[in-house]
């Protein structure tokens, strides 16, 4: 009964593509404020859980980091489940799951419902992630896919930005309240992040009641048929019900564009029966270690291993602290990190509308060179900043007594040069990195003892993270071995601050990395993610790329603070500039031009095949399919 409504509401086809793309912008929110929700909430959650649960910072660690493990294992079987159930069915789970799991947070009264809620906003993201640009690549016509990913990408930095406005919103009212009671403050605090957590829930429910009333996926109407045709024995002659198939094409397609994509359909699927007829399913009974399933595979992997290897998620996660450490004050820092996201959403609007007209190898082309150049200038910026500090790591080693350091005011004046100095100390108790800093002003003002002590809450393993190790998928170490493990000084430098002019440079060499990110790799890798692979294992392979995706953001995350502790900033940039010259080398030599072509075009190039359409009739096949 949904099905005819939204049929009749949504008939004509340009009607029924908007609403397609609406609802796939949707799925892109979700999927930012899934990633950014937390971090406005964040504060006042800690303050109200420590205080009326007890909330220990190693559970509310567990809370941060339970979007990521759902997110991990429900990508990983997101391709499995498309094929099981269907596109539509998934895209509406995990819009309900997203839209179960505010209630479950927001109405939270212990540490485990508030778990159980954001592993629900983990697996929902991880669906969400592969499922939606699965299906608009499956969905829209060659003319208008990269359009179509590019909003989903685009609605993705518009979730990151509401959801720090979310957090601005009831900042501004705990702001009102200073001055007042503690008791008052702390129950301001409890409905501040439960009210961010409502807020979040009317994308959720519009985005779920979209997609029940989507078409499925024609390509998996197409292959579902074959597949159980097969399954059944039927015999080669026995013809198969295209009926359904037409119906859902009719959505979005004229009935002579149907046809057209239905035989290319046909084509890809069955490639070995006569004129293409669907009846053979030998395209789904050959063997995967074909090159044209193995190429797409890896040459997608490969570029999303190379998105995340730019650093751009440490970069976003850490701006603060990268441009404080560039120079910039606190307050000035928070404004920077705003102005990144900001041009992030600006530039994918620039991207969404080149996309189509340029071609993803060449928005690949420009962003991956860009980024290179404001990496590699980021990078020189703060290896002239570090030649200007002085090595102290003996003199700040030799004040270490019983795995703590101090250094007084006397001890920190008689390393510092004359006029505005920075101290900065790399230390490790074991497995547990971290780094810490002091300035001191030109005008000589008094500088408070400088101490290192070990932090607490290191006494417990990762509940998770120690299930994970005994299966030996953890690479990680075991963070309790460092509550026995002595303070080791791993890097000190004391040297002249940056001034704000140095901070100014690296703030517009970051913008100019999240510009070029957004308008080339911030849209394509979604498109390199869903157009690359054929149809048979399109979902199964985006599930095992994003994996690897989301592997590489992790391991990067993880080793960021331990790498610029030991080595500086100047280091980390160039291993991201070396690493995206990887991908620039990939994007021009590797990755074929999809920009117009057809999903089965796509597969033919991979498979060494000419095409199936002469180049006049292509040229007027991608006329009509626009």
């Amino acid at each position: 009964m949904l099905d005819s409504l939204s049929h009749a509401l949504l008939s004509p086809p340009a009607r029924y593509r908007r609403f397609l793309l609406l609802v796939a912008g949707l799925g892109g929110l979700l999927y930012g404020i899934d990633v950014g929700i937390i971090a406005g909430a964040l504060p006042y959650l800690e303050a109200s859980a420590a205080a009326r649960w007890g909330l220990t910072a190693q559970q509310l660690g567990f809370v941060v980091a339970a979007v990521l493990l759902g997110s991990v294992l429900s990508s990983l079987a997101a391709g499995a489940l498309a094929d099981a159930l269907g596109r539509r069915p998934v895209m509406a789970l995990a819009g309900a799951l997203f839209s179960a799991s505010i209630p479950v947070i927001a109405l939270a009264d212990s540490y485990v419902p508030l778990l159980l809620g954001r592993l629900l906003q983990g697996v929902s993201g991880g669906l969400i992630g592969v499922v939606v640009p699965l299906y608009l690549a499956e969905c829209l016509p060659a003319s208008q896919r990269g359009r179509g990913t590019g909003l989903f990408q685009l609605l993705l930095t518009i979730g990151l930005v509401l959801a720090a406005l979310l957090g601005l919103l009831v900042a501004h009212d705990i702001d009102a309240l200073a001055g007042s009671a503690p008791a008052v403050v702390l129950a301001a605090k409890d409905r501040a992040w439960r009210q961010i957590f409502w807020l979040s829930l009317p994308p959720g429910l519009l985005f779920t009641a979209g997609a029940l009333m989507l078409a499925e996926s024609p390509r998996h109407i197409l292959r579902h048929c074959l597949r159980h045709r097969l399954h059944d024995g039927l015999r080669r002659a026995e013809p198969v019900s295209l009926q359904p198939v037409r119906q859902a094409l009719s959505r979005s397609a004229t009935p002579a564009e149907a046809e057209q994509q239905l035989a290319a359909m046909q084509q890809e699927l069955a490639p070995a029966a006569p004129h293409g007829a669907p009846s053979s399913a030998a395209g789904e009974a050959g063997p995967l270690l074909q090159r044209r399933y193995v190429a797409p595979f890896l040459l997608a992997c490969l570029i999303l291993a190379c998105n995340q290897a730019t650093g751009i998620n440490s970069i976003l996660a850490y701006a603060v602290t990268i441009l404080d450490q560039a120079g910039l004050p606190g307050a000035t820092a928070n404004l920077g990190d705003v102005a990144l996201k900001v041009v992030n959403a600006l530039m994918t609007v620039l991207a969404v509308v080149l996309v189509d007209r340029k071609g993803r190898k060449f928005l690949l082309m420009l962003g991956s060179a860009g980024i290179m150049l404001a990496l590699v200038a980021a990078g020189l910026l703060f290896q002239a900043q570090d030649a200007r500090q002085r090595d102290v790591r003996g003199a700040v080693a030799a004040a270490v007594s019983g795995d703590v350091l101090q250094l007084s005011p006397q001890q920190i004046a008689a390393l510092a040069p004359a006029g505005a100095w920075q101290l900065t100390v790399a230390y490790a108790y074991g497995p547990h990195h971290a780094v810490r800093q002091v300035r001191g002003a030109a005008n000589g003002a008094p500088v408070p003892p400088f101490a290192i002590t070990r932090p607490a809450q290191l006494d417990q393993d990762s509940v998770i993270g120690a299930a994970f190790r005994r299966l030996h998928l953890n690479p990680f170490p075991d963070q309790s071995l460092a509550a026995s493990a002595p303070l080791r000084i791993e890097r000190a430098t004391i040297g002249p601050a940056p001034d704000s002019g140095h901070g100014w440079l690296v703030l517009a060499c970051l913008l100019a990395f999240i510009a070029f990110f957004a308008v080339g790799p911030g849209v394509c890798v979604w498109l390199a993610l869903s157009e690359l692979m054929p149809t048979r294992i399109r979902s199964n392979g985006m599930s095992i790329a994003l994996l690897i995706n989301q592997f590489v953001s992790t391991a990067i995350a993880a080793a960021f603070l331990p790498a610029v502790g030991q080595h500086g900033y100047a280091v980390m940039f160039f291993v991201w500039g070396g690493c995206t010259l990887v991908y620039f080398l990939a994007a021009t030599f590797l990755l074929p031009e999809t920009r117009g072509k057809t999903l089965e075009e796509i597969g033919q190039y991979f498979a060494a095949e000419r095409p199936a359409l002469p180049a006049p009739a292509l040229q007027q096949a991608r006329r009509s399919d626009g």
